[in-house]
């Protein structure tokens, strides 16, 4: 089944516009139970911190803040809501899914839901950087969770 949101060149501009207006988990937490990693950009404005709670394996929250333009600010944003909730072995199943798709490779469209906005990012190269720092950021933090528990 298709994800309709993606054959609607309209309505993935309304959904990157809403997200980079009104980003959501768009704030940081003064917890010592978040762990954080910075993300900036050598090539734009980009530079945002990301932060994960992850307990018993879950994302039980993930947030950011920071400079960053439209793209960035709207995938990472779209990313914080995708992720919320699931395991660790579920965002990184999304992560891949949404880097396939960026690599212009197959991927599972309804997976990604509203990510599929940025499909043809991949044709633009100056802008995978934005489109993916905040994926980069949720990988990190991953990684981190991950080594703590080893």
């Amino acid at each position: 089944m298709s994800n309709p949101i993606k054959d609607d060149p309209n309505l993935k501009r309304e959904v990157i516009m809403d997200h980079y207006e009104y980003p959501r988990n768009h704030h940081l937490h003064q917890s010592d139970r978040y762990i954080e990693a910075h993300m900036a950009s050598d090539s734009c404005i980009d530079d945002i911190h990301v932060q994960a709670l992850i307990e018993n394996g879950i994302i039980k929250d993930v947030a950011f803040d920071g400079v960053a333009c439209t793209i960035s600010t709207a995938s990472t944003s779209i990313m914080s809501e995708l992720v919320k909730g699931k395991t660790i072995e579920q965002a990184k199943e999304i992560i891949r899914n949404y880097y396939a798709m960026i690599d212009q490779k197959d991927y599972d469209e309804n997976m990604l839901e509203e990510a599929v906005v940025f499909d043809t990012v991949g044709k633009q190269a100056n802008r995978i950087k934005c489109a993916t720092i905040g994926w980069h950021g949720l990988e990190k933090l991953i990684e981190e969770s991950e080594k703590k528990d080893e």
